[in-house]
């Protein structure tokens, strides 16, 4: 498999949590957005600051789309398939988890992923 980058926001501590649970079965290389040359991916730090990017062979991924590509290349292929397959509530689902990150849902989620 090629390299996977994932710019994602290191001070998110669901997505810390989602990296480490994901390098777990997956060789990527994490950046964080915060600290990243993120024009080496043609990105800004507003686009990062609002959802999860992946890049690899010259392919860009971000949000939902992102998540499901992380989850079947980690070998989760149902779930990747369901959040893929939903369309656009797998993509209302990833904004709404984004954007209330410090809810009790959330944190339960992120609690879950670093068991």
């Amino acid at each position: 498999m090629s390299e996977i980058t994932v710019i994602y926001d290191g001070q998110c501590q669901l997505c810390k949590n989602s990296i480490s649970w994901v390098s777990k079965k997956l060789a990527i290389t994490a950046l964080d957005f915060h600290t990243a040359d993120l024009a080496q991916f043609q990105l800004s730090a507003d686009q990062c600051s609002r959802e999860v990017f992946v890049v690899t062979e010259g392919k860009r991924y971000s949000g939902a789309n992102a998540v499901a590509f992380l989850l079947k290349s980690r070998g989760n292929r149902v779930l990747s398939a369901l959040i893929t397959l939903s369309g656009p509530l797998g993509r209302f689902g990833y904004r709404w988890v984004a954007g209330h990150r410090n809810s009790w849902p959330v944190k339960v989620l992120s609690h879950l992923l670093k068991s």
